[in-house]
């Protein structure tokens, strides 16, 4: 896919990962709709960045839990930058959680955010999608859905469903929509940890560095450019699975 001028949708665009992802596809050339729920000054910073490489970026707050709100995403994009043919779920929550204490409420906003909201958005996307028109899909997953953290049930069932729906939703969008995901390792230190909780992780990854935003943004580049690939789960944690 030639990405220049093309329209893309990133949910969880404001800052961290997503920030990274959409900058990256505004220096490719694409307009971009920034999807943010609550980082309302970041996202506005975040698409002021990115309309420095000349594209038009639209910051849209909405509440990816509501159904509507996810539907209404690409019919927004269609009316303001143009039919969307690029498609980036970033969004996520990083729960604590366990068995023990897992209520139905957290339970609920946990898969919401990081399940419901790509699988409705997914659907919506193809349905938005002019028929001539060509699509890509890129999920953002997490490598330890095969060796699932003890703390955080609720991400890891959610993850672990997300990386099933992205081989599905490929096999049944095949041929004119791709979809493919990137399952992160130790990028950044997670939302509420710091420097000495990243640093325990990469005592565990043969590579000994963290990954950082640039190699996330590069792979997302690469699967939406390269027209052979779905289905596709790309690791970037380094070598920690060889461990």
């Amino acid at each position: 896919m030639d990405l220049k001028g093309k329209t893309a949708i990133v949910t969880g665009g404001a800052h961290r990962v997503g920030r990274a992802l959409v900058l990256a596809l505004a220096e490719a050339g694409c307009n971009i709709l920034l999807y943010y729920n609550r980082s309302g000054d970041e996202a506005a910073q975040t698409a002021a960045e990115a309309r420095q490489y000349g594209v038009q970026v639209l910051a849209h707050q909405a509440d990816l839990a509501q159904i509507e709100a996810v539907a209404a995403l690409p019919v927004l994009a269609a009316e303001r930058l143009g039919p969307a043919q690029i498609l980036v779920n970033s969004a996520a929550s990083f729960p604590k959680d366990t068995l023990a204490d897992l209520t139905p409420e957290g339970w609920a906003a946990s898969l919401q955010t990081n399940l419901q909201a790509p699988v409705f958005l997914t659907q919506a996307f193809v349905r938005a999608l002019p028929e001539t028109a060509e699509g890509a899909v890129v999920n953002i997953t997490d490598w330890r859905t095969s060796r699932p953290f003890r703390t955080h049930l609720s991400y890891m069932v959610a993850k672990g469903a997300l990386d099933t729906f992205t081989l599905t939703a490929a096999l049944t969008l095949a041929p004119r929509v791709r979809v493919n995901a990137i399952a992160l390792g130790a990028m950044l230190p997670p939302p509420g940890t710091d420097q000495a909780y990243l640093d325990a992780l990469i005592a565990t990854i043969p590579l000994g560095h963290a990954g950082g935003t640039g190699v996330i943004a590069g792979t997302l580049l690469y699967l939406l450019r390269n027209d052979f690939v779905t289905g596709e789960i790309i690791r970037l944690n380094g070598g920690a699975h060889l461990k």
